[in-house]
């Protein structure tokens, strides 16, 4: 009877051990497929300012009226298309990079005097999001980032001007995609 109690007891602890191990291994797979965002949050109160918010929709008006391709939408659901909510913002922030460096700076003194407050602004949300990474794979983003870069250049000055005329739904996506009802977030205290 003893040797069965014994038996008994090597065989649960085991199947205990055995458990153990497979929940551990789970947990650090687990870990190892969530994506660590850092840092990729804006304050919402960055989006409450009326003056501002209304430079960006009439810089972004006044563009779309020089748009004469209505068939080509850049920020939009395909943007987003195989990207974790959890990344978008990280996505937005390589998108606001991009659209910054390539398409405003040099496009600084058209589209005045909206052009002159709109820029800085923007410029300051992707200063926010400058320690806004990712440790994940992150070949959706890259690609769809990339198809985005492709589109405009392929368009050439009408993809620009699509850009600008498009800021508002940059400014709208940023908002939704980048900030939590209620909370601010660290960078901006």
């Amino acid at each position: 009877m003893a040797a069965r109690q014994k038996s008994m007891s090597s065989s649960l602890m085991g199947t205990l051990a055995v458990s153990c191990l497979l929940v551990m291994a789970l947990w650090v797979q687990r870990e190892a497929a969530v994506p660590i965002v850092s840092h990729c949050s804006l304050d919402r109160a960055n989006f409450q300012q009326p003056y501002i918010t209304n430079r960006t929709f009439a810089l972004a008006q006044e563009a779309s009226l020089a748009d004469n391709n209505t068939d080509v939408r850049l920020i939009g659901t395909k943007l987003f298309q195989g990207v974790n909510m959890t990344e978008r913002c990280y996505m937005l922030k390589q998108v606001l990079n991009f659209i910054l460096e390539e398409m405003l700076l040099p496009q600084s003194n058209r589209f005045k005097p909206y052009m002159q407050e709109v820029v800085p602004f923007l410029a300051r949300l992707n200063k926010k999001l400058g320690q806004c990474h990712i440790e994940c794979d992150n070949q959706n983003i890259q690609r769809n980032v990339q198809t985005l870069k492709d589109t405009v250049k392929k368009l050439g000055e009408s993809g620009e001007i699509k850009v600008i005329g498009e800021l508002n739904l940059l400014f709208m996506a940023l908002k939704n995609e980048c900030t939590h009802p209620g909370q601010s977030s660290e960078m901006d205290n």
